[in-house]
Order: C-alpha cells, then structure tokens, then sequence
C-alpha cells in the first residue's frame, strides 16, 4: 500500500480516490482492448533524471503473452536518454534514440490496477538546452501485433529545488475553523518562476476562503496558483482559514499535507486529472491569495523539482467533542416460487450525525457478512463480497457464486444520511415460509480498518426473509429502492481524478475501482 505523504492526491486533496470511478464515466477500451498511459515529463540539466512507468490497462482482467513495447524518442536523440532504470528489464537499443523491451514471463493485467511496466529512467545529456521537446511515441506489441500506442511529451527545463515548512497542529471541534500558515523555501541555487501549492487534506478539512488563484471542488481547496518568483534562498509565506465538516467523526484525527511544486510539474500532474473525466475544478470568486517575505531554510522556461521528497508541508488536527454514527443493517423481503431468481439489495445505512471515512488507509470502514437464506442459492454475487466458510475468506474468489456465507468490503466511504447496498440474486430452490437468511454490519475483523463504536448496536443485523407470510414482501422479488439522503457522495464523487504524485499509479485506478456497494 502507497503510504503518505505521496499516497495520494487522487483529488488534489486524497479523499475521493474510491468514488471517482461511481461518478465519471471511464475512458478505456472496449473489452479485449489495451490502453496505455505515460506522463508527460519534464527534465532538468545536471541533474539525475526522473523515473516514469509505462501502465497498461483492459476493461477485463487479462493475461498477454509474448509481449515487447518500443519507445521511441528520435525526436529528442541526443538531448535526452531513456534507459531502464533498473536491473532485470529485457531491453535494447536497435538504433540511437530507440529502446525495446520484452517481457519474457506473461503480463497479468489486473482489472483495477492493470500492469505496470518498464521503470525508464530519463535524463537530460549534456547536448540539451532550456527548452528543448519533443515526443515519446510507444508501440505496445503482443507478438507480432501491434496492440496499442500512447505519445508522451518530454521536455528539458531548469532544475529548482522548492521546500514545505515544519508540520503544524491544531485543535478544531466540529464545525470549528483554525487558520494554518503556507510557507515554502526556494534551497536552490536558480530562481523559482512561480509556485503551486497542491493540497491533499482529509475529509473533514474544508476552505472557508475561494480565492481567484486557487481552484476548488464545492469547499475543498485542490491548488493554489502563485505568480511570485521566489529567488535562491528565499522563503514566500501565507495563510489559509479552514473549518471542520459538520458531519466530521470526533473525537478523531485530520491530516493535511502540502506539496509545493513548479507550475510545469503541476501542469503535467493536472492534465492527467482532466484526462480521468473528472468534474472540472472552479476558481473561486473572491481576492487573489498572495505571498509575503518570509525566513528561508537556508542563509520562463519550463522548471521542475529536482527534489520532491522535502516538498511538503504536514498539518495534524485534533478534532474534539463526541460526534458518532450509527449504521443500521439493511436486509429484505423477498416472495417467489421454486426456480424462480429474485434480487436481495443488502447492505447498511449510516444514520449518522458522523460521515466515516478512511481514504488516508484506504480500508473499508466496516464489514458486512451476508447469510443466504435456506432453500436459495446465490447465482450472482456482488464483486465486493467474498465466500466466507469458518471464518476463512480468500479475496481472489470476490464475486464467486454458490456460497452459503459472505464478507463484503464496501470500501473507505461512508457518508451520513446515505445507504450503501448490493444485490444478490438468488434461485428459490424450494418454497420455504419466512426462509431466513441475515445480514450484519460492524462485523469483527482481524484486519485495517472496520467500525467498532456504533451508537446503536441494536440495529447492526438484519433479516433476508423470502417467501414471507401475512402478506409481507416485496412481491415482485425486487428489493425495491431504499431512501437516500444527503449530498455527501456526490461532492466527494465530483472531486476526485487527481493522479498519485508517486509513480502516476492512480489515473485509472481512481476511475476503475468498482465499489459495488452503491449509495
């Protein structure tokens, strides 16, 4: 698991990564087709590089044989390299700014994650200027075939070495505010031309300000934009007003970090997030944020960061007061005869007042096990729910069929106000009266994650009845549909898309991960 500080940013902000993909619609190939991704990259003279990875994704878990990828960067020949970056890649150059590597063992594309392949290291020679471009055109063959193509544009800038200031903390109740300071330091040895602060602040951390020169999405703060140069040696400051979610969980812990980095990186970074379909970020109406002189740490072109690992600027937040949530098991009536195949829709609501949240960990913030009543069997199963037999479950069987019990993960989010359900389709092998299965949230867990201080245990199981009597059902066999309040899933939905800062991993595991549980 990707852990902080450069977990995240699937959202400018870290909170939406699991949602994303139940608000936009995915770009990618049809079943059977591959999709490549590579960043747009931008190097730095003198310095060692940087290491980007070619990722691979189809719309169906895949497995490919015999396959090679060619990257060719003739248009940059000379000026800059592209080499593996570590041992064990199968590569060659068959003419100067062309490199082709093979994979000798089958590539296993998963259907969230994809494949990762070929860590290239690029790098600026000593041929290359300010300003030098051009493109990284990539073939991905499977055999003799020639299965997909991706372009990537790379350019050559100059080298500025930007850094966050010391971490923060504050305490907020719920619905409170703090105001934190903004502070970055050009250690370098050229003049910073402009900066961008990016944001990856928990759920419960919301802008109380909208500044022209920041984006935002509803009241999260995703970027600021600052024009100021910042010459070596040199330290910018600001500050920004924050307020705490009412439907935050306390007593708890936000986090918040900030990265600082130069308009191109950012540029690069954002136009992936564009590329996902996500809902488009708004500059907000108000004055225009700007920076003052501060303290540094030390006595046009494109620019990039040849140090992003001191980058940051953490802030922890004690949220204090008593605000919990009560999840209520969701179960069903269901009526039919033998043979026929009725819909269970299952799950859990949060009653609040306090939205759960775990996107920091990316752990579900409860398990729900599912008994299939008697005399019915489970002939579809949600893809978030895995057999469960003593207490064992194997996730590799997520979605398989026939099973007596089941774990579902519904994932890191769980907004107040909202139900999260799935459906389970069930043949009715024989009638039974008031057939009985169950349905319980809060389940005890050995693992990250989970939900162990609700606020009405009483209501944590629920009963799957079929073929019910006095009259109770749903008659149809459909589970029908469950009330729905609140707008907290579509906000965090409309958030996200931002790719991970780290090894660009997110851009399509952010719009791909299905979570089955529905709100």
């Amino acid at each position: 698991m990707l852990k902080h500080p450069t977990r995240r940013w699937l959202a400018g902000l870290g909170v939406a990564g699991a949602l994303v993909a139940a608000s936009a619609s995915p770009a990618i190939a049809a079943p059977g087709d591959i999709k490549l991704y590579f960043p747009d990259t931008t190097v730095a003279l003198d310095t060692p590089g940087k290491v980007r990875t070619l990722q691979l994704y189809t719309e169906v878990p895949t497995m490919l044989h015999d396959v090679s990828v060619q990257y060719d960067y003739r248009s940059l020949a000379g000026k800059v390299t592209v080499d593996p970056a570590f041992d064990g890649d199968d590569c060659e150059t068959p003419e100067a700014g062309v490199l082709v590597c093979r994979e000798h063992l089958p590539v296993q594309v998963d259907e969230y994650y994809g494949a990762w392949l070929n860590d290239l290291d690029i790098v600026a020679t000593d041929k290359a200027k300010l300003d030098d471009a051009g493109n990284l055109k990539i073939s991905f063959r499977v055999g003799d075939k020639e299965r997909a193509t991706y372009t990537a544009k790379i350019r050559v800038g100059e080298g500025v070495d930007l850094a966050g200031g010391p971490e923060q903390q504050f305490k907020a109740a719920v619905g409170g505010s703090f105001k934190a300071d903004l502070t970055v330091a050009n250690i370098g040895q050229t003049t910073a031309k402009g900066v961008v602060a990016l944001f990856d602040n928990d759920y419960p951390i919301r802008a109380k300000d909208k500044f022209s020169n920041c984006l935002y999405a509803e009241d999260f703060v995703i970027a600021c934009h600052f024009d100021e140069e910042i010459p070596a040696g040199e330290g910018r400051t600001t500050a920004l007003n924050y307020r705490i979610a009412e439907d935050a969980y306390a007593p708890s812990n936000a986090y918040g970090n900030t990265r600082f980095m130069t308009p191109s990186d950012f540029e690069e970074l954002f136009a992936v997030r564009e590329a996902s379909g996500a809902k488009a970020a708004r500059r907000g109406a108000g004055a225009k944020l700007t920076l003052a002189k501060a303290a540094a740490k030390t006595a046009r072109a494109a620019q990039t960061d040849t140090d992003p690992n001191n980058d940051f600027s953490p802030m922890l937040i004690e949220i204090t007061g008593k605000n919990g949530a009560d999840l209520e098991a969701i179960g069903d009536k269901l009526n039919g005869e033998a043979g026929k195949v009725v819909t269970a829709t299952v799950g859990f609501r949060n009653n609040g007042p306090a939205t759960l949240e775990n996107f920091r960990t990316d752990s579900d913030v409860t398990y729900v096990d599912v008994t299939v009543p008697e005399g019915t069997t489970a002939v579809e199963v949600p893809g978030d729910c895995v057999p469960r037999e003593g207490g064992r479950t194997d996730y590799s069987e997520a979605g398989t069929p026939g099973a007596r019990e089941y774990r579902c993960y519904p994932g890191p989010f769980a907004p107040a106000g909202e139900a999260l359900t799935v459906e389970f389709r069930l043949r009715i092998d024989k009638v039974i009266d008031n057939a009985t299965g169950a349905v319980k949230v809060n389940v005890p867990c050995e693992c990250e994650g989970g939900f162990y201080d609700d606020l009405k245990p009483a209501n944590d199981a629920a009963k799957i009845l079929v073929n019910t009597t006095g009259g109770e059902g749903g008659g149809d066999g459909d589970g029908g549909t469950l009330p729905i309040t609140g707008e907290s899933t579509g906000l965090i939905a409309g958030i996200g898309g931002l790719l991970l800062v780290a090894g660009v991993g997110g851009y399509v595991v952010a719009k791909r991960r299905r979570t089955r549980f529905v709100a």
